[in-house]
Formats: C-alpha cells, structure tokens, sequence
C-alpha cells in the first residue's frame, strides 16, 4: 500500500453529469493525487464523477479512502477494492468522517450533494473551525454561477468579503495540482 503525505477529500456527483470534460477531470484529478502520493477521500461510490476519480487515483497506485452510508451502498454502488471503506449509519456522519480524514477539501462538478458538503465546509470556515484549503475545480465554467452567486451574498450584505477568499477557483487539474502543492507548503 502506498504511503500517503496528504489527504484530500473530493466531493463530486454520483452522475457523469452532461459534459465528457467532467469526467475527464475527475479522472486526471484522481490520477494527479496518485502520482503525489496523496491519499484521496471520497464517498466511497463507484458511480459517476465519483467512480472516476476513485479507478483513475487507483490504476495509478493511489491510496483510497471511501465513506458511505449504509443506506446508499446500493444506490451508489458502493466499491468494495478500496484501501479502507468506511460505512457510516448516516449523511452527517459520512461528511464528518470525511472532513476529518483531510488536509484539503477539492469539489469537482455535482448536484446538491456536492453543494451540501461544500456549503458545510465553507460554513465551518467561515465560523473559524479549520483552515482547510477549499479548492474548485471550474471544468468549463462549472462552477462560475456559484461564485456569482458567492459575490451577489457579499454584495448584498449576508457575508463578509472573506467568504470569497473560502473558495479557491482553479480552472484545469494543472492548477489544481499546484494549488494544492502551495496549500502543503
């Protein structure tokens, strides 16, 4: 098993979603923290954006940390060949686990799951329970809505401008990879 330096969690849909390009990066991103011999931390699927990251970080010799709660291990096809699977009894506990298994939090392309652990994560940030680098992977604009969406909070007086700061866009895996090496220093 290889030895791992980091852990980033990655949040993605369970669905391929619309665009090749996502899945295309799910699995550059997977392969990319195989070959820093970072540890990844996912949800355990092996569906989707989350699938393809998880086969690409392990065809590449990659350790894999998978977190799934008992109720989706059918739905999401649960991948049993993980370094560790972790099965949780529900949603909160999973997020949890994973958060505390990482050094980094990256969110790939995904539906209102992805944004539920996002906003989680940016909230815990934003109330000053981590310091945890949250890192966007922008594939083809994917993310832009939500950023204006960031800024229009802002604007209109519910955030501090620092919210902004909690998310870092990056628009290929190229900067995603560098990022992340300027996060661990």
């Amino acid at each position: 098993m290889a030895v791992h330096t980091h852990s980033v969690c990655v949040y993605c849909g369970s669905r391929p979603g619309a665009r090749p390009a996502y899945a295309a990066d799910a699995r550059a991103t997977g392969a990319m923290l195989a070959s820093r011999g970072w540890r990844l931390v996912y949800g355990a699927g092996d569906v989707g954006l989350m699938g393809e990251v998880a086969r690409a970080a392990q065809t590449k010799g990659g350790t894999t940390f998978g977190v799934i709660p008992t109720h989706l291990f059918e739905r999401e096809a649960g991948k049993r060949d993980l370094s560790t699977l972790v099965v949780t009894e529900n949603m909160h506990e999973r997020k949890k686990v994973m958060y505390m298994n990482s050094d980094a939090i990256v969110v790939l392309p995904g539906g209102a799951g992805s944004l539920d652990e996002l906003f989680e994560v940016v909230t815990w940030r934003q109330l000053g329970l981590h310091l945890k680098p949250i890192l966007l992977l922008n594939t083809e604009g994917y993310w832009t809505p939500l950023l204006g969406l960031i800024d229009q909070i802002i604007t209109e007086g519910f955030a501090d401008a620092q919210l902004r700061d909690y998310l870092i866009p990056v628009p290929d895996v190229g900067a995603l990879e560098a990022a992340l090496l300027r996060a661990f220093g």
